[in-house]
């Protein structure tokens, strides 16, 4: 495993961090519905860390995410091995009194009397910061700090760019967190943020590194051929995280492993990652890549599920999912990813069920237009095929429980 070093305080950083949100269980739901197999997440928690890896990044709104960790770090004594990353719910504060509730909730679960690496969860913009200062949030840190429950101190953004760099500026953070990966190198905080956060000295964790799994599951078959032509034995995956090892101002790469596959395939990766280690005809081949994948990538879903659950019944992501892979992949295959996810679930979950309350733009970390984009996917595949499609699919999964 490579490390980079902290030059705020020295600690020693695995380039590959352990992202909790998609802990292991029966699909990309489970970080918020808490359904956990328990079993191989204590698997691949146990054997990331004997492979050198040391910073586990989690939150509170992971439902059961943070209890499961602490409960397999007590039980194997692995405490003291590793930094722990969590997030104060700032979505769920009304007051100065929610940052100790929840705080105090979050030792409970980690089973731990101090926070390595503590951020505000989903900070956007400069009138959310000025809104905690005036609650008291600089001082309630400098307590933390003192009483050593918080060694390090940051945020983790989505949102513009200006407000990402109004925010550096704005407190002297310990870290930062962006999402950042090469669809994404000029969206949000992007590059040139990520650079800025670096000259002044402040370690920079990476989200979303493969867009929920697309740059590595979901590229197109024109993609897929490019990458196998530049190397037949690196995986998409690894081209993702390469490119990202590449560049000096990163210092962990969070990846949400879910199976021991991954995580092999990861820390292999993990073992090259120097800064400046891509060649010029390695990164053209990024760069042919990532222009495919932008022709055919209609929506910028991640798959965070942070709008869900929608008052409608609709299933966002899932969607969005199948929409991208009609463009992505075929139109057959996403017309059948998304009969078989919206009509063939317990309830009902298509496009044309949105209600257009907006409920789910407001926590949409990407700030997409979802209420337009589940129109176009609605015109796009709820035609007549579809009406009788609703009505005779639901039958078999009826069928099939009885």
């Amino acid at each position: 495993m490579k490390y980079r070093i902290n030059p705020r305080n020295g600690d020693r950083l695995s380039v590959l961090g352990f992202g909790c949100m998609r802990f292991a269980g029966d699909s990309i739901v489970t970080s918020f519905s808490g359904r956990f197999d328990a079993k191989k997440v204590e698997q691949l928690i146990v054997s990331a860390i004997e492979q050198g890896v040391n910073y586990f990044d989690t939150a509170y709104v992971y439902t059961g995410a943070e209890e499961i960790l602490g409960s397999v770090l007590q039980k194997h004594d692995l405490r003291d091995q590793i930094y722990i990353a969590t997030k104060m719910p700032l979505i769920m504060c009304r007051k100065a009194a929610d940052f100790n509730k929840f705080f105090d909730r979050q030792l409970e679960h980690l089973r731990t009397g101090h926070i390595d690496y503590y951020l505000l969860h989903m900070l956007t913009d400069m009138k959310t910061w000025n809104t905690l200062c005036d609650w008291g949030i600089r001082e309630w840190v400098d307590e933390k700090k003192k009483s050593g429950q918080i060694q390090n101190f940051g945020f983790s953004f989505h949102g513009a760019h200006d407000e990402f760099m109004a925010l550096l500026d704005a407190y002297d953070w310990d870290f930062c967190q962006i999402q950042y990966n090469y669809s994404d190198e000029n969206y949000q905080a992007g590059v040139t943020g990520l650079q800025a956060a670096a000259a002044k000295g402040i370690p920079v964790m990476i989200m979303e590194p493969l867009l929920g799994g697309k740059l590595a599951k979901s590229l197109p078959k024109a993609a897929e051929e490019c990458f196998k032509q530049a190397d037949p034995n690196l995986s998409p995956a690894a081209w993702g995280f390469r490119w990202l090892y590449n560049q000096p101002g990163v210092t962990v790469v969070l990846s949400g492993m879910n199976e021991p596959e991954q995580l092999e395939d990861n820390i292999k990766t993990a073992e090259l990652a120097n800064p400046g280690s891509m060649t010029e005809d390695e990164q053209a081949v990024i760069r042919k890549v990532r222009e495919i994948f932008k022709t055919s990538y209609k929506v910028h879903c991640t798959g965070c599920r942070y709008c869900m659950p929608c008052p409608a019944g609709v299933d966002i992501p899932a969607c969005f999912t199948a929409y991208n892979t009609r463009y992505s992949i075929s139109k057959s295959q996403g017309m059948i990813q998304y009969y078989m996810g919206n009509l063939m679930s317990d309830a009902p979950s298509y496009a044309g069920l949105c209600k257009k309350c907006g409920k789910c733009e407001t926590h949409c970390p990407q700030n997409l237009p979802i209420r337009e984009d589940l129109k176009a996917v609605a015109k796009t595949y709820e035609g007549p095929l579809f009406q009788v499609a609703k009505l005779i699919l639901p039958l078999f999964v009826r069928k099939k429980k009885a």
